[in-house]
């Protein structure tokens, strides 16, 4: 049976969300998803209906990935506006739900693009700026579940926070970061898939 939840809970695993991915420091998962707001602060709110709204038409672990989906997809969730949400949520998430029934296929097209272009110790070269995967990503032919796998087989984000000092890297990293604990993947299994397509 799924779970239920009120709006003023709707109400904080947003605010929790949002605070995940916009400071560094929070961390949703230490938290519970949980934060400091209050039911009187929740009340003023003139958009109280939206969340009223998405806390019947979800359970509490859609409302999360609902959530998820927007704050991730977002340029600079900084400034991602909860109008936003309440006019293109619902196909920002449907979106991200495509990817992430398609993990293994895109990883493995995008990945093969990647690689026909670039040797393979050359994708994560930044010896003459952005590295070939980070230009993929910015250009849109490398998604975020993507590249974020690549971090959880590599481990290359720290590198690059050491040799490229520009705030577009500083915006992916941080983003990189707070998604890894989201994406529940087996390492094993895309590290063959990697094997396979230097292999060949």
């Amino acid at each position: 049976m799924k779970t239920k939840v009120t709006p003023f809970e709707t109400y904080q695993t947003y605010l929790s969300m949002k605070n995940h991915f916009t400071n560094r420091k929070y961390d949703f998962f230490t938290y519970g998803g949980k934060s400091r707001a209050t039911m009187t602060s929740f009340n003023k709110r003139k958009d109280k209906y939206w969340f009223e709204k998405t806390s019947r038409k979800y359970s509490d672990q859609e409302i999360t990935d609902f959530l998820l989906a927007n704050f991730v997809t977002a340029d600079t969730p900084q400034n991602l506006w909860i109008g936003e949400i309440i006019n293109s949520g619902e196909k920002t998430y449907a979106d991200w739900m495509k990817r992430q029934q398609s993990l293994t296929y895109l990883f493995k097209e995008q990945s093969k693009e990647l690689l026909y272009e670039n040797e393979f110790e050359q994708i994560f070269n930044c010896s003459k700026g952005h590295p070939p995967i980070l230009k993929k990503y910015l250009g849109g032919e490398l998604n975020l579940e993507t590249l974020t796998i690549y971090e959880k087989i590599f481990s290359f984000r720290k590198n690059f926070d050491k040799k490229l000092v520009d705030p577009v890297w500083e915006t992916v990293s941080l983003k990189i970061k707070k998604y890894l604990p989201f994406l529940n993947i087996n390492v094993f299994q895309y590290k063959q898939i990697l094997k396979g397509l230097i292999d060949e």
